[in-house]
């Protein structure tokens, strides 16, 4: 279930939103009053979807999304800015100000449903997208990589290890790649080792 923020000063609008957001089994919807409310409740509740209206006490819609913007913590959140204000330079003004969406009073039902439908798969998909990173900085943690000066014995070939020891290359290198090894003997080490077995 998708939790929704719902901040606007107007008691009615607020009913009116929760109203529609229960019907729709898909989004469970908490109130704010104003736009500090509002701040603290995004920062306690961690909504993945919040509706703003522009106007309200203390902090506007457009400066409430200026500050979700600017912390990174909140920076994903999906906000759709609620608004009577239907000019284009208004429209422009709240995407500008970090809104996702921007939908004009009185709103449509079924426009409203259909932007939290749209508003929910970006969610999804961010989240998706959080998943895989995460799931490839473990994989990148996991890779083990040869890097730097390896010192190695001229004589015996060991390599000394990071305890000040002495450990066979192969096994050094096991340790330090995904690198396997699979033992035989080369054609000149048999005619040296394997006289009686080496080719004529």
């Amino acid at each position: 279930m998708m939790r929704v923020l719902v901040a606007d000063d107007d008691r009615l609008t607020t009913t009116m939103l929760t109203h529609a957001l229960a019907q729709w089994s898909a989004f469970d919807a908490s109130v704010a009053h104003d736009g500090e409310s509002a701040w603290r409740a995004i920062l306690a509740e961690r909504p993945q979807m919040a509706i703003v209206d522009w106007m309200m006490p203390g902090l506007e819609g457009p400066a409430l999304c200026r500050r979700i913007r600017a912390d990174e913590t909140t920076a994903h959140l999906y906000v759709i800015l609620l608004t009577a204000r239907d000019s284009h330079a208004d429209l422009v003004a709240g995407l500008d100000a970090g809104a996702d969406d921007y939908l004009v009073k009185p709103f449509d039902h079924e426009e409203l449903r259909a932007r939290l439908n749209v508003g929910a798969r970006i969610v999804g998909l961010q989240r998706r997208l959080a998943e895989r990173v995460d799931e490839l900085e473990a994989a990148l943690s996991a890779v083990k990589q040869l890097q730097g000066m390896i010192p190695i014995c001229s004589y015996c070939k060991r390599i000394r290890s990071d305890k000040d020891g002495w450990e066979p290359l192969e096994s050094y290198i096991s340790e330090h790649t995904e690198a396997q090894f699979s033992h035989g003997i080369c054609p000149p080490c048999l005619a040296k080792e394997w006289p009686d077995l080496a080719d004529p």
